[in-house]
């Protein structure tokens, strides 16, 4: 095993650790509403509050691994994130759960950069697409794991503590990663030469956030118009982000996100192809967690093991896919997401018409796992494969922010959804619920097919 090798398996390792922490807590939300008294606002902070720090400090990680060193970085948020685990599973009550969350994502934020940019600088060509393949299947195995892990801790209640090792598995585990890494990943030196953008850092915390915020807490306020006025900002703040940003690119600087990476051919329509594909992942996940357990009463174990077959349908295939005919490999994406969104609305069937599981339930999540594995994977690949080296950081944090706000978007937009609808008078409102969010999912991830169409002709062209 070479050396770039053996660092891509420690990095990976810690990857999969926090990502861990992205579903683990989708199984244990019923279980948190009761001890904690939680709100389905509160529920949705919980579960987006990790992934909205560690979207909107990823791009920072990453600049500070240049400036202070991949591995010192790697190990701050090893140790950030295990402490901060350790308090969340402690937590008296849902502010300082939800105030945990957030330093857990910074953690995060500190520790997954390294990994991308070091897949860009230390791997080329074959070698780069089976790392990104290796990365996108601990993405997927991670998520499935996640699930199972924590539906097995609830339904055990160590200790009559209930949901709390859900989190208190991760010091363990961080603990022996931070003595680990300095044995295993070599050190290198800070290269400095690039600053960090505050001022980019300034207006992107804020701007995400006004969105967010009533997206997540609006259905249960009844939609006041400070969610309005609060929506209306963050999109003010974002516009003037851009114009920041351009303006900090033109004068020679460092911007958080340098826009003109979007100019690399398939870049554009590759993000926009991936927003899709996360938002919809992420409602898909938040949802269906709620659904099985408060829906069909199933306990967080069963929950678990219910989607994990789907999950790992994802893993396998996004590993293996480049074992199909290289003629077809631009179409995967397309062909991807038209099966996984066939698997939405499988599952929106079964539930929504009473049914509880069994067989057709399987094939739905089956397809979500394979359509989404076949498209993930080569979709990274060909967003990533045409970067030139001098903008592999800039790429890989655009990617890496994409990906997890792409979360936080689906459990904020279609969580409320389904949250609203299942709260509703009448018969079975819960199964009505989940029908009509996973419906609108379907859509979504068909307008990403049909975007990932643009994309499969740039691929063609460019290798051709």
């Amino acid at each position: 095993v070479t050396p770039a090798w053996s660092l891509l398996a420690v990095l990976l390792s810690g990857q999969f650790m926090a990502l861990l922490d992205v579903t683990i807590v989708n199984v244990a939300m019923p279980s948190i509403r009761t001890d904690l008294h939680a709100s389905g606002g509160a529920l949705q902070l919980i579960v987006s509050g990790y992934t909205v720090s560690y979207a909107m400090l990823l791009i920072t990680g990453a600049r500070l691994g240049d400036l202070y060193g991949r591995r010192r970085m790697f190990l701050t948020g090893v140790l950030g994130f295990t402490l901060s685990s350790l308090v969340c599973g402690i937590a008296p009550n849902v502010i300082t759960l939800v105030v945990a969350r957030f330093v857990q994502g910074g953690g995060a934020a500190l520790m997954m950069p390294q990994v991308m940019s070091s897949i860009q600088t230390g791997f080329t060509g074959r070698a780069r697409a089976k790392a990104l393949s290796l990365y996108s299947a601990v993405l997927a195995v991670g998520g499935v794991t996640g699930m199972v892990v924590g539906g097995a801790l609830v339904s055990a209640n160590l200790f009559d503590s209930g949901w709390r090792p859900v989190f208190l598995v991760n010091v363990p585990i961080g603990l022996v990663v931070s003595v680990l890494v300095p044995k295993l990943m070599p050190a290198d030196a800070a290269r400095g030469c690039r600053r960090l953008d505050l001022a980019g850092l300034a207006i992107a915390v804020p701007s995400v956030f006004l969105v967010v915020l009533p997206l997540v807490l609006g259905h249960q306020d009844g939609w006041p118009a400070w969610t309005f006025a609060s929506l209306a900002a963050g999109v003010v703040l974002a516009f003037l982000f851009v114009v920041v940003e351009r303006r900090i690119a033109r004068r020679g600087g460092d911007p958080l996100l340098n826009l003109g990476v979007l100019r690399v051919p398939g870049m554009g329509s590759g993000l926009v192809t991936l927003s899709a594909g996360m938002i919809a992942y992420g409602g898909f996940l938040f949802s269906l967690g709620l659904e099985l357990q408060g829906g069909l009463g199933d306990s967080a174990l069963r929950a678990g093991l219910t989607i994990a077959p789907g999950g790992a349908a994802f893993g396998v295939c996004g590993f293996y896919w480049r074992r199909l005919p290289a003629r077809v490999h631009h179409l995967l994406t397309t062909a991807g997401f038209v099966i996984g969104g066939g698997g939405y609305l499988e599952v929106g069937l079964v539930l929504g018409h009473g049914g509880t599981g069994g067989a057709a339930l399987q094939v739905g999540l089956l397809m979500f796992g394979v359509g989404m594995g076949i498209a993930f994977s080569p979709l990274m690949t060909h967003i990533l494969v045409h970067v030139p080296a001098y903008a592999a950081a800039d790429a890989s944090g655009l990617v890496t922010t994409t990906l997890q706000l792409g979360q936080v978007v689906g459990v904020a937009v279609f969580g409320s959804l389904f949250l609203t609808l299942a709260g509703q008078v009448g018969p079975a409102p819960s199964a009505n619920a989940i029908s009509t969010t996973l419906s609108w999912l379907a859509a979504l991830v068909a307008a990403g097919a049909v975007v990932s169409i643009v994309l499969a002709r740039t691929v063609r062209r460019a290798s051709s």
